[in-house]
């Protein structure tokens, strides 16, 4: 028996379960179902310990503001990520008045945003960049120091027996930065769309996706317990299946996705909870990245507060396996290749040595001099005082021969499937990225949609950077709402 409903969201994740949240409101006539191939949504990229946990709003990442050779800094970016994550902001915030959103500590808390680096050009760089931005509205409240005991203040980790040396150092922080449990908040959005009527469901992996005479799509799963096939006939597909999302909208078909590959990075971290080191340490402070790394590994000593439990974690290290997934298969980065792709990634291997010699670095590095990495950012660290976690697994997007660090969304001509490929800044931008991708996909019904998205997001469709005095009114706002005071 063939089942028939709106919508198929593929995948438990944030993604997903944001998209799930919109559509849910904006048309709650609508019968959606959601697949997920493990025992609980939230398990991959989602997971509070697979990923950063950083409310990404380019207030302390150094690769959202290159340095081009001249010596120019490019701002912009950070601009529009900061844009970005405003919008995410103002949608959890309604979602908390609304009682969808439980307690906001149990998926947002405040942290303050800082990036520390050591060395002449670095300390040059960092200023720089500091004085542009300090311009711009949404970065008014940065601050800057190359003073120790400054520094101290806002970090003592980063200070403690770090000898006064010929190195100079400095560093940045904005004290309204936050650390996000991606992991609570995407339970805590199916539990309600589940509450409401939405068809969960766990345990069940999707075999294929077919394009109807009708247009509709037939997606045909499998459960994971009892093996029982299934059939589902839907108007719209969204394949939000992270590192999966490539294979299975590469079996859909489309014309679209041609020419993408993914390369598969892993991650570790350092975790401790010491509670001399947990209380000593309450920010995110970022780094300069090594050569060749990708811009999720670079260094970053965390504040973290997941289930309730505050721990400090730093990395991550990058690992390698074939896997797109952490519960995936060893064959995935073979089953990727086709004949559109395939030049396009070997063009990617070519031109990505740097990359190349940084895995093998990484692979070969032991706890000890894991530890000795972080002791660059905290002198003070001992061995024993951390642990190893397995991060996440991220596939970056190849495609046109390049290897590509942001977030994609692949859909067809017509509207009636979409996926979404790439890593960071990911889940801090779903909220925008899930609007555009509704925009696209279904432009007859966006406009009767937009009173209400500006219901739940008050300043869509504006700049904020551009009206002071309503990005400080709505900062206000989304702080109390979330309960962000610092």
């Amino acid at each position: 028996m063939t089942e028939t409903v709106d919508v198929v969201l593929i995948g438990g994740g944030i993604m997903s379960a944001t998209l799930g949240a919109f559509l849910h409101e904006l048309q709650p006539d609508w019968k959606i179902t959601a697949l997920e191939r493990l025992g609980d949504v939230a398990q991959e990229s989602s997971h509070a310990f697979n990923n950063a946990g950083t409310g990404h709003a380019a207030l302390c990442e150094l690769n959202y503001t290159p340095e081009s050779a001249d010596g120019t800094v490019e701002i912009s970016k950070a601009i529009s990520i900061n844009e970005q994550f405003q919008l995410s902001r103002q949608f959890w915030s309604s979602l908390v008045e609304r009682g969808v959103l439980s307690e906001p500590d149990t998926f947002i808390n405040p942290t303050p945003h800082m990036t520390f680096v050591r060395g002449e050009k670095n300390v040059a760089f960092l200023k720089k960049r500091y004085e542009l931005l300090k311009q711009q509205p949404l970065f008014a409240d940065m601050e800057y120091s190359e003073d120790s005991r400054v520094i101290n203040s806002w970090a003592p980790l980063l200070m403690q027996q770090r000898l006064k040396a010929d190195e100079p150092f400095a560093a940045t922080r904005v004290t309204g930065g936050t650390d996000v449990d991606f992991g609570a908040l995407t339970h805590q959005l199916f539990d309600h769309l589940r509450a409401d009527g939405v068809d969960v469901r766990t345990n069940t992996e999707v075999r294929s996706l077919k394009r109807q005479k009708d247009g509709t799509w037939l997606v045909k799963y499998r459960r994971t317990i009892g093996r029982a096939p299934g059939r589902i006939k839907a108007r719209f597909v969204f394949v939000g299946a992270g590192g999966w999302a490539l294979k299975l909208l590469q079996r859909s078909g489309i014309p679209e996705i041609k020419g993408y590959g993914c390369f598969p990075i892993g991650g570790q971290w350092l975790m401790s909870s010491d509670p001399k080191i947990v209380a000593a340490h309450h920010a995110k402070v970022y780094s300069k990245a090594t050569v060749g790394a990708p811009p999720m590994s670079v260094p970053h000593l965390d504040t973290r507060v997941v289930d309730g439990k505050t721990s400090v974690l730093f990395g991550p290290f990058a690992t390698f396996s074939p896997k797109f997934l952490k519960n995936g298969s060893m064959w995935d980065i073979v089953t990727q290749v086709r004949f559109s792709n395939l030049f396009s990634m070997l063009k990617v291997a070519f031109t990505n040595v740097d990359l190349i010699r940084y895995l093998i670095s990484e692979l070969a590095k032991n706890h000890h001099r894991k530890v000795n990495d972080l002791r660059e950012l905290m002198p003070s660290a001992k061995d024993e005082d951390w642990q190893l976690l397995q991060a996440g697994q991220r596939a970056q997007v190849m495609h046109q021969g390049q290897l590509k660090f942001g977030t994609e969304v692949v859909a067809a001509a017509d509207g009636t499937i979409a996926g979404l490929l790439g890593a960071s800044p990911g889940a801090s931008t779903a909220v925008p990225i899930m609007l555009n991708l509704m925009k696209t996909c279904f432009p007859e019904q966006y406009p009767s949609w937009e009173p209400k998205i500006r219901r739940l997001i008050p300043t869509y469709g504006q700049s904020l950077n551009e009206q002071p005095e309503l990005a400080r009114e709505i900062a206000a706002e989304t702080s109390r709402d979330l309960q962000l005071a610092h």
